[in-house]
């Protein structure tokens, strides 16, 4: 076994090295300050299969994985695990990197920013996984079996026959190194296979606390080499977590049972095992499995409808645990600063997504009301605008960043999404009203007047305009009428400046609008 392993440090030297090829697909090299990659803190990562996009399950693996390394001053690592070569989607690692960036929980190290222990692509270190299994089989830890599919086939339908689980029944394990080699030399196929011993000792999971599983009573002995040259997720994962420094694994509960099987096989290469902690399901609000065929799960359809990063990373924190209390509209530096490893439960969480909206309208009050983020907001607003009503609009001013400025502060606290200030309850924002006199004059026969009055109002308030001041001033208008009820006031002045009987306050509709496009509004609709 010396041999072998001797071999396996050399190929993983190899693998380690600092060079552009460690960059897969996004044409960027390793980190060349990185060094031998000793750092302080611990390092974790995220390991998904590039079979498709990223959802809200992997994103929120993803971001306690971030979180743990943030507030330890530790290493965020993501590691495309593409093993299983007949269910790769081609795009599919970029995207689900692109994905973590748009979150705000980059990596540190990735097949795109490379560093110091890359490739991070499992199918380029192939060498490392050969050599690992060379040395078990050495060992004798494990063996070669020459079972055929159709062979493991009848086992797992005689086993669902008499209502038993299927397992290998450890058939090649007998095998002596005679029958081996002629094996071999009648070239049939064959794979890799670990033994499992009995007499497992327990562990302790950081989240679950003492577990121990017996593997080898309930199990047969699992594949870890298939006949490609492929490893197994069970030997890949231990062999990339040992090489690139792993020191703590966080990763869904359904490995759970599978951990103790990876502890033997640290066991079997004598190396070291990082700490394990296994997060809870994600569940639907009903307690369904969240599932990947429900198309509402992908982090694409989010973006795509314009939520918030921040709203997804709060949702997915406040369903589950790890935190003192539930507290909606926390920011990511408040979730690292507030997680605590221990105060994750066991209990499945429950994710309800017709809460979403409003976590976003939380965040995105905040954007709005910090300088910066505003502008960004402005900005995707106008490109809104030009998109929904293009020649439609009422004049280029409104396009002008002042006023749309102004449409989003006065209509903060009021929208779940940016979309919804180009939706049809707003698009009097954009798009002047068809509104002919006869309307307005059916709802009071002072509808002249009242006009004639705005517009004077107008003339006075021309400098600048609050939603307090003018609330007052509409009052004080009503009572110039003979008759008409204030109720009724509000009602024509809506109608003639939205065309709509619903919506904001008129004050409020009067401050977004201005007093020029206010009066140009009251003078077509009454004096044309």
């Amino acid at each position: 076994m010396a041999r072998a392993l001797r071999a396996l440090r050399g190929a993983a030297g190899a693998a380690s090295g600092t060079g552009p090829g460690h960059g897969h697909g996004c044409g960027a090299g390793s980190d060349p300050g990185a060094g031998s990659g000793t750092t302080r803190g611990p390092r974790v990562r995220f390991g998904p299969s590039p079979t498709g996009f990223l959802h809200l399950g992997g994103l929120r693996t993803a971001l306690y994985n971030y979180i743990f390394a943030k507030k330890h001053q530790g290493t965020f690592i993501l590691r495309v695990e593409d093993t299983d070569q007949n269910r790769v989607v081609p795009g599919a690692a970029e995207g689900i990197e692109e994905m973590l960036d748009w979150a705000g929980i980059p990596p540190d190290e990735s097949p795109c920013r490379g560093g110091p222990r890359g490739p991070y692509v499992q199918s380029l270190r192939l060498e490392l996984y050969r050599g690992a299994s060379a040395a078990l089989l050495e060992s004798g830890a494990a063996y070669r079996c020459f079972c055929t599919p159709r062979r493991l086939e009848l086992l797992r339908r005689e086993a669902l026959r008499c209502q038993h689980t299927p397992r290998y029944d450890n058939r090649c394990r007998h095998l002596t190194p005679a029958e081996v080699a002629q094996k071999l030399s009648q070239g049939l196929d064959c794979v890799v296979r670990f033994r499992l011993e009995k007499g497992m000792e327990p562990f302790q999971d950081l989240v679950y606390g003492w577990n121990k599983h017996e593997v080898a009573e309930v199990e047969g002995d699992p594949v870890i080499l298939k006949g490609d040259g492929f490893p197994t997720y069970h030997l890949a994962n231990v062999v990339d977590d040992h090489y690139m420094g792993i020191t703590h694994v966080l990763r869904g509960t359904e490995w759970l049972t599978s951990t103790s099987k990876h502890l033997l096989l640290y066991k079997a290469l004598g190396w070291e095992p990082p700490q394990f902690g296994h997060l809870p399901l994600l569940l639907n609000k009903d307690g369904g499995k969240l599932s990947k065929r429900q198309g509402d799960i992908f982090l694409e359809r989010f973006v795509r409808d314009g939520f918030l990063p921040e709203a997804l990373l709060d949702i997915v924190t406040n369903c589950g645990s790890g935190f003192a209390e539930k507290q909606m509209g926390r920011t990511l530096e408040e979730l690292i600063s507030q997680f605590e490893i221990g105060r994750i439960t066991t209990h499945s969480a429950l994710l309800d997504l017709e809460m979403l909206p409003e976590f976003n309208r939380i965040h995105l009050t905040r954007h709005i009301e910090n300088e910066g983020l505003r502008q960004r907001l402005v900005r995707e607003l106008q490109e809104l605008v030009k998109r929904v009503y293009g020649d439609q609009q009422a004049d280029p001013e409104v396009l002008e960043k002042q006023y749309v400025e102004r449409v989003l502060l006065l209509r903060k606290g009021h929208i779940s999404l940016l979309k919804n200030l180009v939706s049809s309850d707003y698009s009097y924002l954009w798009v002047r009203p068809s509104v002919s006199r006869q309307q307005l004059q059916m709802i009071s026969t002072e509808a002249d007047e009242i006009g004639k009055l705005v517009l004077g109002l107008m003339t006075r308030q021309a400098a600048a305009l609050t939603v307090e001041e003018l609330n007052k001033d509409l009052r004080n208008l009503q009572k110039q009428t003979r008759e008409t009820k204030y109720s009724s006031v509000m009602q024509l002045l809506r109608l003639a400046l939205s065309g709509q009987q619903h919506g904001p306050s008129v004050a409020e509709m009067m401050v977004t609008l201005g007093p020029k496009e206010v009066s140009g509004r009251i003078h077509r609709a009454l004096c044309s």
